[in-house]
């Protein structure tokens, strides 16, 4: 498992909350899990997404990236390949990750299977391998600020 980068204070995120006529804001950093069997696929996705200004935490497999989810509350994206080694494929994980905690946005990605809007869960988009790094981060950026992610004022 890697962290990256380091934190960066142009990667936060602003909640507000309002209670009563009390107000309270909550910054939290952008982090995404990034899950590849492929060590070299991962590390460029993760390092596109880096290269922004997002916190990109990896793992290998549906088990480590349970784990990684389970650790690491602030990960507001799961970004999963469809095929991957062990009990879980990644379709699996985002219908999981979904009942788990659904605040947390889904892409899924596979060049060998196409996944239908039916297939996923609603939180989750497909994007069809290979792409090109500079898709994934814009679809990430736009999952991490869409509706699972906005400001409430």
């Amino acid at each position: 498992m890697k962290r990256a980068p380091p934190y960066d204070s142009s990667a936060e995120g602003t909640l507000s909350l309002s209670i009563g006529s009390g107000a309270m804001t909550i910054t939290l950093p952008k982090e995404v899990l990034v899950v590849e069997d492929e060590p070299f696929v991962r590390m460029v996705a993760a390092d596109a997404l880096t290269e922004r200004g997002i916190m990109a935490w990896e793992a290998g497999d549906a088990g480590e990236a349970l784990h990684v989810l389970s650790e690491h509350p602030n990960i507001g994206l799961v970004f999963t390949d469809v095929n991957m080694p062990g009990d879980m494929d990644g379709l699996d994980l985002a219908h999981e990750v979904n009942r788990l905690r659904p605040d947390v946005s889904l892409i899924v990605t596979s060049g060998a299977v196409s996944v239908t809007d039916e297939e996923l869960p609603d939180s989750g988009r497909f994007l069809p391998k290979p792409y090109p790094t500079g898709k994934l981060v814009q679809i990430v950026e736009e999952q991490l600020d869409g509706p699972f992610h906005e400001q409430v004022s």
